[in-house]
């Protein structure tokens, strides 16, 4: 058998192993040389998830990067881009891929410095459970409390506190405890629901993968087994949520939509509405690319076609009939500012949600909150990894859920208009009544005005004309 064959049917196997099972998305985050990108190199290479071609070429460039005394720096397992080997931080979000007998993980190691914390909130975005880091010759810093509180607006209900380094302080069970104490009482107005510590060295392995001789005084499982024990399908919206992604009309016998479910499930003969028409029908069948479904779930990606011809498109949702989202043109929203240009008020932007896009501004800015104290303090406008609450309004109504009740159709992103750059990233809090709303609102002279002006005359910028 030729060694492509041999990489093949190894890669067969070990995916008709691990391909039942759960998938856990996981997050890591810390301050600066926290030990994140060691921290994933350690349980891929206790875990026996790395390759010898892997080995051999990390073992490479370990003799070039290597800034400590180990011969094998397992930091170089994550951080491949060169600037990040030069400097020894990470600077993009990476993504590894592992599994163990109970479940799959994909773990995003993001950035620890404050100028890449755009890039750690798009890592966060996706995952169910943030690992956060703690030098534990340092306790609690800035950027914990930074990541913290972006974990907790973005929706991550279970974190592991690991407190790491912990070979640097002799293991020293009261420099644990009194992290752990500052931790707890920092967290406290956070809204996570499971909060779970534990010492490591990262460096030398301890409670990583294996229990630690030299703390045989935590009582605690490792972190793999965390990892691996922890529930989060609770975690998860059963309503149905399905953004039209695109619609397939390859002929004239057969026309689909295309897109990912959201969130809960659907089975053929299901009713369902379109929004934001309102129309019903009946699923006739769910197509993928491995053949018709009788039933298909959260994550899935399918084409549904309909017993009826009602008028759907792209960004449009479909939904059971008893269980509707929210419609609005009004909405407030958490915000994480993401490009050096600040937000103003007023300045037309692209809002997505999901599959949908629309023109809005922003109508209000509601405060910003200071990251280290956790208060909210007045502001007319966002400056780079700013955090905070405004108003939105938009041309048109879109729907949506509040991001605590599904994360998947709760989010948004804000583009710059002009040069198609995402600028911000919102998690949306709830439905805005006339009353809470400024008085300016666009009517429909606006929208159409507006629109003409941008079609005629894109020279003139992202402001309102009318």
């Amino acid at each position: 058998m030729s060694s492509a064959n041999l990489i093949a049917s190894d890669i067969e196997a070990y995916l008709k192993v691990h391909e039942n099972k759960d998938m856990l998305r996981v997050l890591t985050c810390g301050s600066v040389d926290d030990g994140k990108s060691t921290l994933i190199g350690r349980l891929l290479f206790d875990s026996k998830m790395i390759f010898e071609d892997q080995m051999a070429a990390i073992e490479k460039d370990s003799k070039r990067f290597n800034t400590t005394d180990e011969a094998f720096d397992l930091a170089l397992l994550v951080d491949g881009l060169q600037s990040e080997r030069e400097q020894g931080i990470t600077i993009d979000v990476a993504y590894r891929y592992f599994a163990t007998e109970q479940r799959k993980f994909i773990i995003a190691d993001t950035p620890g410095h404050e100028q890449y914390t755009r890039n750690m909130a798009t890592g966060a975005s996706t995952c169910d459970l943030a690992i956060i880091l703690i030098d534990a010759r340092h306790g609690v810093q800035v950027q914990t409390r930074r990541h913290s509180f972006i974990c907790s607006k973005l929706g991550i209900k279970h974190v592991v506190i690991a407190i790491n380094k912990m070979d640097a302080v002799d293991y020293d069970q009261n420099v644990y405890q009194k992290i752990k104490q500052e931790y707890r009482e920092f967290a406290t107005d956070l809204a996570f629901e499971d909060v779970r510590f534990v010492p490591i060295s990262a460096l030398k392995g301890d409670n990583v993968v294996n229990e630690s001789e030299a703390m045989n005084w935590y009582p605690g499982s490792t972190l793999l087994k965390l990892l691996n024990t922890v529930s989060v399908d609770k975690d998860r919206s059963s309503a149905f949520r399905f953004q039209v992604q695109y619609v397939n009309r390859p002929n004239l016998d057969f026309r689909g939509f295309c897109g990912t479910i959201a969130s809960g499930d659907i089975r053929v003969g299901d009713t369902v509405v379109a929004l934001p028409s309102g129309k019903e029908s009946k699923v006739k069948s769910i197509v993928t690319f491995d053949g018709e479904l009788q039933k298909a779930s959260a994550g899935m990606a399918i084409t549904l076609t309909l017993a009826d011809e009602i008028d759907v498109s792209r960004g449009d949702m479909l939904v059971r009939p008893h269980e509707q989202p929210s419609s609005s043109s009004h909405f407030s929203a958490d915000i994480v500012w993401m490009t050096e240009e600040s937000l103003c008020l007023d300045r037309e932007y692209v809002i997505k949600v999901g599959s949908k896009s629309v023109y809005g501004y922003v109508d209000a800015i509601n405060y910003k909150v200071d990251v280290n104290t956790l208060q909210q303090q007045e502001a007319s406008q966002f400056a780079l990894n700013e955090i905070g609450n405004c108003h939105f309004a938009v041309t048109e109504p879109v729907q949506f859920d509040a991001y605590n009740d599904n994360r998947s159709t709760g989010a948004f992103i804000v583009i710059d208009r002009l040069t198609n750059v995402t600028v911000g990233a919102g998690m949306i809090c709830n439905v805005l009544d006339g009353a809470k709303v400024k008085a300016h609102q666009y009517s429909e002279f606006e929208v159409e005005m507006n629109a003409l002006v941008r079609k005629h005359f894109p020279h003139w910028g992202a402001k309102k004309i009318v």
